[in-house]
């Protein structure tokens, strides 16, 4: 159990605080209600453009890492197609700096040429070494278009296309750190050896003078239900065949989201999951293979993945792939092999209660997706499924007009 404290400042911050005597750390978590699917189809990256931009100075500190480095402190950040997440680690001794950075880049974040211009440069070149000159770099840029016709996750968080980075204006980027970065779209969680009581004094010192902007209500355009099975093709240089399933699954709010979640544990969670022990171990089809969902707070994809050993025909790998799927469709999965996968779900949760860094940003997710008390309920939601749950997700799931197949096949003198 992850106990807190909440409260929420007059401009909209919200704020929770987590307090842990057993540690002489603290950790300053600041998630941002904004990701890839709140950028405009024709200015994609700018969510991830920020994540750097936000590391480039601010109006009262030039260099942003100077100060964090001169108290022992650890910061960075990411993002997704539906959040951005800042988090600074640091002795609790020295919490105030941290509230000082955070606090002066929402306020007011160095906005000048050359600062565009370098975190620019360096987008574009994450881009390309990546995205562009990696073998299957451009699988999601080219899986996500091809599952998605209409909602904004058609395009990965890096963006669309380079040229949307290349082209950024400084009168855009300014417009979004507007719209986006600003108390009210925000969550802070303070967690470690720190008191509420002190917590609420240096959140109204540092983020209350700052003004909040007038909120915005997100309205996206909700992916329709696909009807036939998409496919495309790639000759590509890269060492070996390659093939990648995407089927439209739950939303994170949805219920059957915790059964979509099991399935892929079952399928390729360790060396005994189906996937893996039929197809790697046992008829030696795949030199690898799995399988994960994407856990979008909109409507998910679920995703295999693999790749077949040199000598076998991707028609033959593809087929064995769809009749593993089909067994959870037409059988009920076993009682120990359903436990086994809770088992191992329930792990994971009692091992992000133990580091202050993932409660703290687990407690903001959770707060941003509803109640962050949702995260201590969380291994009952997975321990209610059951296997008739899980035959019912399958049959849902996998289906051929319910899939879109990516295929990579390696030119001859890539092998």
């Amino acid at each position: 159990m992850v106990t807190f404290n909440r409260f929420t400042l007059a401009n909209g911050l919200r704020v929770l605080v987590h307090e842990d005597a057993a540690t002489p750390m603290a950790v300053v978590n600041l998630l941002y209600d904004v990701g890839a699917r709140d950028e405009h189809p024709e200015q994609t990256g700018f969510a991830h453009l920020f994540e750097h931009l936000m590391f480039g100075g601010s109006a009262h500190i030039p260099n942003y890492d100077a100060p964090s480095q001169a108290v022992g402190a650890q910061n960075n950040a990411f993002t997704s197609n539906d959040i951005t997440n800042y988090y600074i680690t640091l002795p609790a001794s020295n919490l105030e700096t941290a509230f000082w950075l955070e606090s002066d880049r929402m306020l007011e974040l160095a906005f000048n040429e050359k600062s565009l211009e370098v975190q620019r440069n360096v987008v574009c070149e994450e881009f390309k070494q990546r995205y562009l000159n990696q073998p299957y770099g451009d699988a999601w840029l080219r899986l996500r278009p091809l599952a998605y016709k209409v909602h904004p996750y058609r395009w990965a968080t890096i963006g669309k296309e380079l040229a949307h980075i290349e082209q950024a204006r400084m009168e855009d980027v300014k417009s979004f750190f507007t719209k986006h970065y600003n108390p009210s779209n925000a969550i802070l969680v303070v967690a470690g050896r720190v008191q509420t009581d002190q917590v609420k004094q240096l959140a109204k010192k540092w983020f209350g003078p700052i003004p909040s902007t007038n909120t915005y209500e997100r309205q996206l355009p909700m992916e329709p239900q696909q009807q036939e099975a998409r496919r495309e093709v790639v000759q590509a240089d890269v060492p070996l065949n390659s093939i990648y399933i995407a089927f439209h699954g739950p939303a994170r709010l949805d219920e059957g989201y915790y059964a979509m979640d099991l399935i892929s544990d079952l399928l390729s969670r360790g060396p005994s999951s189906r996937l893996y022990r039929r197809l790697v171990k046992e008829e030696e089809l795949f030199s690898e293979i799995n399988a994960y969902q994407t856990g979008s707070l909109d409507a998910n994809l679920f995703v295999i993945e693999g790749k077949p050993l040199p000598n076998v025909a991707m028609d033959t790998a593809e087929e064995v792939i769809w009749s593993e799927l089909d067994k959870l469709k037409v059988q009920q999965v076993e009682p120990y092999e359903l436990d086994k996968v809770k088992n191992r779900i329930e792990s994971t949760m009692v091992f992000a209660e133990m580091a202050i860094l993932e409660k703290a940003m687990n407690l903001a997710y959770f707060e941003l997706i509803g109640d962050a008390d949702k995260f201590n309920h969380e291994v009952e939601r997975y321990l209610a499924v059951s296997a008739a749950d899980i035959q019912q997700q399958a049959q849902q799931l996998f289906r051929k007009e319910n899939s879109s197949t990516l295929i990579y096949i390696a030119t001859p003198h890539a092998r």
